[in-house]
C-alpha cells in the first residue's frame, strides 16, 4: 500500500495570522493566546492567534495526508499549538539551521522540506513560499508537490483546505 502524501504545516502565517495582530482585533473565529516557547526571549509572552476550527479541518485531511509540523516551533508546536487546536502529537521537521543561506533565491526551509519529503508527494503550507521555491521544487523533487502560499494577515481559509483536499484526491 502506498504511503499517504505529507502535509507540511507552518504555524506562523497559516495557523497564526500574525499580521492580523496589528489590527483592531483577531479575524473571525480566532482566539488570542499568550505563549512562551523556548525560543521566545521577549519579556512579554508571544501573542498567538489560533482558530480551533483549523484543528477539525486538519484532522479531516489526516485521512488522506500524514500531518507534519514544518515550523520553527519544531517539537514545541506539539506543546503550544496542537493541544489548542485539538491535534494529536505530530512529527516535525528538525531544521538543522534556521534562516541560513538558501539555493537560488528560495526560502531557507525549502531545501530541508525536500530532504524531509525524501521523494514522497507532499503539500506544504507556508507564508514565505515564492515562485523561486515552486520552480526549485519542480526541478529537484520528482514526486508531486503542492506549495500553498498563505497570507499571514488572514491565515488558512476554506478555499485553502479545499485545494489541499482536491490535490490529494487527484494523486
Amino acid at each position: 500500500m502506498a504511503r499517504k502524501p505529507l502535509l507540511l504545516i507552518d504555524v506562523d502565517g497559516p495557523l497564526n495570522p500574525y499580521e492580523a495582530l496589528s489590527r483592531s482585533g483577531p479575524p473571525e473565529g480566532y482566539r488570542r493566546h499568550r505563549m512562551r516557547p523556548s525560543g521566545w526571549t521577549d519579556v512579554q509572552p508571544l501573542p498567538v492567534l489560533l482558530n480551533p476550527g483549523h484543528g477539525e479541518r486538519l484532522l479531516a485531511l489526516a485521512g488522506t495526508y500524514e500531518l507534519v509540523w514544518a515550523t520553527t516551533w519544531k517539537d514545541e508546536a506539539n506543546t503550544w499549538i496542537g493541544p489548542r487546536l485539538g491535534l494529536p502529537e505530530l512529527p516535525y521537521i528538525a531544521w538543522p539551521e534556521t534562516r541560513g543561506k538558501a539555493p537560488r533565491g528560495t526560502f531557507w526551509k525549502t531545501r530541508y522540506v525536500l530532504e524531509y519529503a525524501a521523494g514522497r508527494p507532499f503539500a506544504w503550507v507556508d507564508d514565505d513560499i515564492t515562485a523561486y521555491d515552486r520552480e526549485w521544487v519542480e526541478r529537484e523533487h520528482l514526486a508531486a508537490a503542492l506549495l500553498l502560499h498563505v497570507d499571514p494577515g488572514i491565515g488558512l481559509i476554506r478555499p485553502d483546505f479545499d485545494a489541499l483536499a482536491d490535490w490529494a484526491a487527484a494523486l
